[in-house]
């Protein structure tokens, strides 16, 4: 399996990871019986923590199908090589520090890492195009 694949797996398990966390910690929030519930009564609004972390889930969730499909077209295309696995491994780095430095609140760090991880892309799909 090339380098792309293994990263693209790994940006599923990614997406879980982050799918999870939030949802456990919304549900820390709100209790199990919201948890368990159909979520149809108004709740008060998340605590920074649940919110950072679901509006870094969303924003994942966002950029996620265009790295799938460049790591793809590469794959299936075959012209990958190191400057797509290269940018395949930026893009999941990025994306994992990303995630923590969204959580934990810092807000420059985290524009520099998701334009590192838009940068990460455009290396996969730089060999597709030209």
């Amino acid at each position: 399996m090339t380098i792309e694949l293994i990263v693209l797996a790994l940006g599923c398990i990614l997406g879980v990871a982050q799918t999870y966390i939030a949802a456990e910690m919304e549900g820390r929030q709100y209790g199990m019986k919201w948890a368990l519930s159909s979520r149809e009564a108004e709740m008060p609004p998340w605590s920074a923590l649940v919110g950072r972390l679901k509006r870094a889930q969303a924003n994942y969730m966002e950029t996620f199908p265009i790295a799938a499909a460049a790591i793809l077209i590469v794959v299936v295309a075959e012209v990958n090589g190191l400057l797509t696995a290269a940018g395949a491994i930026i893009w999941l780095v990025a994306r994992i520090a990303f995630w923590v430095v969204y959580a934990i609140g810092i807000p420059v760090l985290r524009s520099v890492l998701f334009a590192t991880s838009i940068v990460g892309i455009g290396m996969i799909l730089w060999p597709a195009l030209f």
